[in-house]
């Protein structure tokens, strides 16, 4: 492709510097789960606990926690730590990994010798961190759980597991360590964040809030608060919506971020959580999702913020993304060309989905890749160009996609049993939602009745 973009270009340099293990993320990124006391570096490795005896004494434990350390130091002798089994799944397939991506990224990179000379046992002061302060949800994803969506923890306890081969998402799992501390009560991990943000915040570049639903959240307005009273020229916030929250409620946020987008700060993204194409597939998708309101909130936000600020849409690539993505691009696209001027104002991102099993795409056979591949290639005719910049795709957005389509081709057999447990699942999601299956995706009833074969 032509006119090869910033971030692909510092992601393919940084590729051949890192050598064959080492990803600066683990050092200058974390996800901070505080609902639930855990940790990971970014998506793709397994959450791991953060021990709340130290972080009493040391709030940087939060994100340095003894196990991240252990996978520093395996990273550091060049060795492939097994929880980054993504990525070195991707590599091997001879795809550009998230490790590349997010090392070649400025807020990374510019640690880089520092790291490479470290022991791995010093504690980091991370540029890029995410924060979901609590579960309150209005949503429940069909791929989400308890501990992410108090709407998902209050149907399990009135209706139990689902009946998947093993049960999913039983309200006796979701006890102990893996239940969500309320809102209400008091969370020493909350308490040890607020205590760590005065030496956390000089140093970020990059602040993120999920959930949850930030927007239902009190601790969203308290950072917006601070920044408003402490503005910082080089900060990039963020915020994860499912953009269906209540009128009164979208009326209070779009005004915080009016203000902060006034401020001296250097951008606001909006991240919007939207997994497949146009109304009633994304719906069931997300249950509870209002489309049409969603797209409303959508337009408010380009339209009525015109400055310091972007919207990325998070498509979580599962099997039910697929008939509808093209539509996703092409809504995307229309996005572009009617609010992106001088910068480029609307992205998106296609991270693959890989639990639940029975919702991934390597459960679909080869008619659904060459679905994707048709979306690709709407994507490689209307490439960005220097002559219409802002108002096409990225090469790296065609390029996360086709690495996408290689690894759902990637496995040869197709587990009988996730096919077996998606009708299941599908099916109870039907019963207890009053959703119906076979009317919303009505292209994919072939293989829906191929799934209900392998349920009995």
């Amino acid at each position: 492709m032509n006119n090869k973009s910033h971030f692909q270009h510092n992601a393919e340099s940084m590729a051949s510097q890192l050598g064959p293990a080492l990803c600066l993320a683990k050092w200058k990124q974390v996800s901070l789960h505080l609902t639930t006391g855990l940790n990971n570096s970014c998506y793709h490795p397994p959450l791991h606990p953060i021990d709340p005896a130290a972080i009493a004494t040391n709030p940087a434990a939060l994100h340095n926690t003894q196990h991240k350390k252990a996978q520093r130091r395996i990273m550091l002798q060049q060795e492939r730590p097994g929880e980054c089994s993504y990525c070195w799944n991707m590599e091997d397939l001879g795809q550009l990994s998230d490790r590349h991506y997010r090392s070649g990224e400025p807020w990374a990179a510019v640690d880089f010798e520092r790291i490479k000379n470290s022991t791995g046992d010093e504690d980091a002061i991370p540029s890029y961190v995410e924060v979901n302060f609590n579960n309150a949800c209005n949503l429940k994803c069909s791929y989400c759980s308890p501990q992410f969506s108090s709407s998902w923890q209050q149907e399990v306890e009135r209706h139990g597991a689902f009946p998947t081969l093993v049960p999913h998402n039983a309200a006796e799992h979701f006890s102990g360590s893996r239940k969500s501390i309320p809102a209400r009560d008091h969370n020493p991990y909350v308490e040890a964040f607020w205590s760590w943000w005065p030496t956390l915040y000089p140093e970020l570049k990059h602040f993120r809030m999920t959930g949850g639903e930030p927007l239902m959240d009190r601790n969203t307005y308290l950072v917006f608060d601070y920044v408003l009273a402490h503005p910082k020229s080089d900060l990039h916030l963020a915020v994860t919506s499912n953009f269906s929250v209540e009128p009164e409620l979208s009326t209070k946020y779009f005004d915080y971020v009016q203000r902060l987008c006034n401020t001296d700060i250097e951008h606001f993204m909006q991240y919007v959580s939207l997994d497949s194409g146009i109304g009633p597939q994304a719906e069931y998708i997300r249950h509870g999702l209002d489309f049409k309101r969603l797209q409303n909130n959508v337009e408010t936000y380009l339209g009525d913020i015109p400055y310091r600020n972007s919207l990325t849409f998070i498509v979580t690539m599962n099997n039910l993304s697929v008939t509808g993505f093209l539509p996703l691009m092409q809504w995307i696209l229309d996005l572009r060309k009617r609010y992106s001027r001088t910068y480029q104002r609307v992205w998106f991102d296609t991270p693959v989905l890989r639990q639940p099993a029975w919702q991934s795409l390597q459960t679909l056979g080869e008619s659904y890749a060459v679905k994707l591949e048709q979306a690709r290639d709407f994507m490689v005719a209307n490439l960005e160009t220097t002559a219409d910049p802002f108002h096409g795709f990225k090469d790296y957005e065609v390029q996360r996609l086709e690495r996408d389509i290689a690894w759902m081709r990637s496995t040869i057999n197709v587990s009988t049993r996730d096919l077996g447990d998606f009708y299941r699942f599908f099916s109870e999601h039907d019963r207890r939602r009053g959703t119906d299956f076979e009317a919303t995706f009505p292209e994919m009833l072939t293989w829906w009745k191929q799934c209900s074969l392998h349920a009995r």
